[in-house]
């Protein structure tokens, strides 16, 4: 009997390149090529966000990804938009790149969405499925679910070994004090 091959056509939100090996690799191997989505508006300081997204641009071209770069460093508009509850500001900054996803995704083709930040055991796993999935709905699409986190170590090790820029913390100012504080104790 003949495999049948999955060509749904997935828009593959992308934080950082180190984060996307496993993604990449497990959608692949689903017969499903992903197509990258670099905008990453909450990463700081910009010299961060640069390394990131150079990173990724050279990644996605060795593994031969094809990738969308929405170039805009849009810090401002992410610091504006967080609610006064720091804590929780996780929720808007999932919601604000997945509706940029889902919107682009919508208008260019793309039957489904997901992230690389499923990847994560450090991100807010539930948040950011319900971000995913109400985004997908908004504009008309399906939220691919994967659960890419049992991956993540043997992400992060092949990351190492090809050189990859690997950062320290999520990207926002939020979690770049929090590690430094971390650090303290």
């Amino acid at each position: 009997m003949e495999k049948r091959v999955n060509k749904l056509k997935t828009l593959l939100h992308t934080c950082c390149a180190p984060c996307s090996v496993m993604c990449i690799d497990t959608l692949r191997k689903e017969g499903i090529e992903p197509v990258g989505f670099w905008y990453n508006p909450n990463i700081h300081p910009y010299t961060e966000y640069k390394a990131r997204k150079e990173t990724l641009v050279q990644y996605a071209k060795d593994v031969n990804m094809e990738l969308i770069v929405q170039e805009n460093y849009g810090l401002r508009e992410f610091i504006q938009g967080i609610p006064s509850d720091f804590n929780n500001r996780c929720g808007f900054c999932y919601s604000m790149r997945t509706d940029i996803v889902a919107e682009y995704a919508a208008k260019n083709g793309f039957e489904s969405i997901t992230s690389t930040l499923l990847i994560s055991p450090y991100q807010n796993h539930d948040a950011l499925c319900e971000a995913l999935d109400k985004s997908a709905k908004k504009y008309g699409i399906e939220f691919l679910y994967r659960d890419f986190r049992p991956y993540f170590r043997e992400g992060q090790k092949i990351a190492r070994e090809k050189n990859l820029y690997m950062q320290k913390y999520c990207g926002c100012i939020f979690s770049e004090e929090e590690r430094y504080r971390k650090n303290k104790k």
